[in-house]
């Protein structure tokens, strides 16, 4: 047993794996978390969740279970609902906050009520789509949001389904690869300006912000490769941009983790313009983890030891 702030944390389940499109990222997730904790003193079981999973967390509760579940098994909110039903502490959003955070036109509208600018986008349904008429649909988008676009699934992560729409010929394949990992694509306009991310973490004393991560993608596209394939992209932490507009950013952040209700963990996504305004761009309940993540460079940016904080995180959850 290791000395922390409260609760006592003697077996912590991690759940990694699963069956998502997501599910190599995590579990290299699950691993550096699963290091981290050990590292940290405490025992950890590494687990890839199957049909047997909530019989074997019935029968022989854990103190605690992180989710290092990436895509919908992990983040849309069932598994957490179902955590939360059987009684068992976990670590991060609990079921309403992921699921309102997994839907990115809901996350859009629940961050825009609360103040925080959101690039103008539209989302629509595969059925809507072809009951509307494609060419029409087309039309309508070109006309209202002119190019670059981006289009994306309303609901995933890792860049999966994501496509920059520079040319108007373009939007009908993207709209096919987005429709691939989803039933509803995400049409948005794409503002142009410096790409920032701002993890936040609450031990129990409240949500803080990290520094600001700066993605440079050397590609110029954040994409699933440029993500997790080391030294595809260039980081800088904190991010280059001017203090005051850092200080914007860090409330947009604090504002759409509260809005959205979510818990100890996340990660705001934004874009700030060349005016120094940040747009809000996503909410994610789970932050990728592995050694080219973004949440971890800002952790040790801070001055944070990763496996004290994820320790933290689950004593925070016990006491939850």
């Amino acid at each position: 047993m290791v000395e922390g702030s409260g609760a006592d944390v003697r077996r912590i389940v991690v759940l990694a794996g699963g069956i998502s499109h997501e599910r190599d990222v995590s579990l290299r997730t699950g691993r550096r978390v699963a290091d981290s904790l050990r590292a940290h003193g405490l025992q950890v079981e590494l687990v890839d969740p199957d049909a047997g999973l909530l019989s074997s967390l019935r029968a022989d509760p854990p103190d605690v279970v992180w989710p290092a579940l990436h895509g919908a098994s992990g983040e849309d909110g069932a598994l957490r609902g179902l955590l939360e039903f059987i009684g068992i502490p976990f670590v991060g959003s609990l079921a309403d906050g992921a699921r309102l955070a997994w839907d990115k036109p809901t996350a859009k509208a629940i961050a825009a009520r609360a103040g925080v600018a959101t690039p103008r986008s539209i989302a629509l349904g595969r059925e809507a789509f072809r009951e509307l008429g494609a060419d029409a649909v087309f039309e309508a988008i070109a006309d209202e949001m002119p190019v670059p676009l981006v289009v994306k699934p309303a609901r995933g992560g890792s860049a999966q389904g994501v496509t920059i729409v520079e040319d108007r010929a373009e939007l009908p394949r993207a709209m096919v690869d987005a429709y691939t990992y989803g039933d509803v694509a995400l049409v948005e306009q794409r503002i142009a300006g410096t790409e920032i991310a701002i993890g936040v973490i609450d031990t129990g004393d409240g949500p803080v912000a990290l520094p600001a991560v700066e993605i440079e993608p050397l590609s110029g596209v954040y994409s699933f490769e440029a993500r997790y394939n080391a030294g595809e992209t260039r980081f800088y932490v904190p991010a280059r941009i001017d203090d005051a507009v850092a200080d914007v950013a860090v409330e947009a952040a604090l504002t759409a983790h509260r809005a959205l209700g979510l818990r100890h963990l996340s990660r705001v996504d934004l874009i700030v313009d060349g005016a120094g305004t940040p747009w809000f761009l996503e909410a994610n309940v789970l932050p990728g983890l592995t050694e080219t993540s973004l949440l971890p460079l800002a952790l040790e940016a801070a001055g944070y030891d990763l496996g004290w904080v994820y320790a933290e995180l689950a004593r925070a959850a016990i006491r939850a």
